[in-house]
């Protein structure tokens, strides 16, 4: 035999008798230390596994010459031998539990998740020592460590705020894609601009005078709104479109048709309902108002009238209610007749021609139904029933175009005529400048109620049916709309 493979025979005998550890970070070998006894893998296979585990190799491939070296394993694990020249053997069960991670220590028992405290910031040693990374075969066990799960926890943690945040954008994103009166609640810009309520707030105080009543209105029926609509019953609805609304966004809708005065067709794109569903909102919302605005009696007692009268009314202490008309364009019918009795020579269209009185503190307290707009301010006056309210121990302000004082038993403060006289006494002067300036605060008032832009446009014969209702409405809203007319008035 040659000198060379005299040599590597006794090389493969030599790596055959020596025996080394297995575990990562470990150099300990028999050639080196006769000390330590080395211990080969269990048979059992969860007994393996924990082994496994332990040293953290656990996609190590087991091999006959894989040894453990008893460094690993405590004194309690390791049975002495028998004799001087025997082996060492390890109990039944026993698990390697001491390494250099865990500085040849037993580690303490495994707390639960929630018991866990944070896990302190490395020292400068730790830090050397964790760069001491083994073999890319370990994978540092298949059981989490409690580090690993403080993290996991932290992420799961992570992931349901975010969730969170997500789900509050979407809804965010849900409320901006609806149109509805929740997505303006914090413009009071928008709210005033829609509803012509000055805030949010001030809406859902009315909406809570209204609410405990809606569930009572009657509705138009689908076969009537078709009727009136002159469509068929059997229109085919698209899929896309919302079936009906929330109550409150009824209103709203309702609002918006007379406060801006928007067509049918705008409000169905905008609510993403069929345009006759629209229609049968409106006169609805037109009827149940009208109802019950009008259940509540809007005429005020003369004692009330006179604790609440402003000091710019000492010379008229009496002063009950200040009243004048106003109208509103209307489609020219095609009757002629129609025609001659709807024209107004005042306006030079024809229109609809109402009577409205106020108290002198500010509020609505008369409203009258529409007339033709020829007739002539006595004849409306004596047509809209409120010289039956009138007694003899008050009196009423009215425009020079209203002589009524055969109409009423009361006091009628009016501006003087100019009569046959070439100029106007100094006195007749000085008292029409007082009516005039107590008495512009009704064309205020009126000025309020055709800020409703659907009084802006002609209004069409269609809705001729229910303009009466719909103009009655819109007077007794602005007593919840706008506050008082002057700021000195308010006591």
């Amino acid at each position: 035999m040659s000198l060379k493979k005299t040599r590597v025979f006794f090389l493969k005998q030599e790596r055959q008798y020596h025996e080394h550890c297995c575990v990562p970070m470990c150099t300990s070998s028999s050639k080196f230390n006769g000390v330590l006894s080395f211990h080969g893998f269990p048979r059992d296979v969860q007994l393996r596994k924990r082994w496994l585990v332990n040293i953290r190799r656990d996609k190590f491939t087991v091999t006959a010459h894989s040894k453990v070296c008893s460094l690993h394993f405590t004194e309690e694990q390791i049975i002495p031998p028998k004799t001087a020249v025997g082996k060492r053997q390890l109990q039944k069960g026993a698990v390697p539990v001491l390494f250099q991670w865990n500085d040849y220590s037993i580690p303490s028992p495994r707390l639960s998740v929630w018991d866990r405290v944070s896990t302190p910031e490395p020292s400068a040693g730790d830090e050397q020592l964790m760069d001491c990374t083994p073999a890319a075969d370990h994978d540092y066990s298949s059981v989490p460590e409690p580090a690993f799960l403080d993290t996991a926890v932290d992420k799961h943690m992570q992931l349901e705020e975010k969730i969170d945040a997500l789900m509050k954008e979407i809804q965010e994103l849900k409320l901006l894609s609806t149109f509805g009166i929740e997505r303006f609640a914090q413009s009071d810009v928008n709210i005033r601009f829609y509803t012509r309520f000055p805030s949010y707030r001030q809406f859902m105080i009315f909406w809570e005078l209204v609410e405990p009543s809606v569930h009572r209105m009657v509705r138009v029926s689908r076969a009537k709104a078709a009727e009136r609509m002159n469509e068929a019953v059997t229109s085919v609805r698209p899929t896309h479109m919302r079936q009906s609304l929330q109550p409150i966004d009824e209103l709203f809708l309702f609002l918006m048709y007379l406060s801006v005065g928007l067509k049918e067709q705008d409000l169905a794109n905008r609510f993403n309902i069929h345009t006759s569903t629209v229609s049968r909102i409106i006169t609805s919302w037109t009827n149940y108002l009208y109802t019950l605005l009008g259940s509540v009696s809007i005429w005020i007692d003369a004692e009330i009238v006179k604790a609440h009268l402003p000091d710019d009314f000492k010379d008229f202490p009496d002063t009950q209610v200040i009243v004048d008309c106003t109208e509103l364009k209307c489609q020219t019918p095609s009757s002629p007749l129609l025609q001659s009795e709807m024209f107004s020579t005042y306006k030079s269209h024809c229109t609809m021609k109402g009577l409205i009185g106020i108290a002198p503190h500010g509020p609505v307290t008369f409203v009258s139904s529409l007339y033709e707009g020829s007739v002539s301010d006595k004849e409306l006056f004596r047509r809209s029933g409120l010289a039956d309210l009138l007694t003899e121990d008050m009196a009423v302000m009215v425009d020079k175009g209203f002589l009524i004082t055969d109409c009423v038993k009361c006091k009628v403060y009016c501006p003087p005529f100019l009569k046959k006289s070439s100029q106007m006494p100094a006195p007749s002067v000085l008292l029409t400048q007082k009516i005039a300036r107590l008495r512009v605060h009704v064309e205020r008032v009126i000025q309020r109620v055709k800020e409703n832009k659907l009084f802006d446009s002609v209004i069409p014969l269609s809705i001729a049916g229910s303009i009466n209702e719909i103009f009655a409405v819109a007077c007794l809203l602005s007593n919840y709309q706008n506050k008082h007319l002057a700021k000195a008035w308010v006591k």
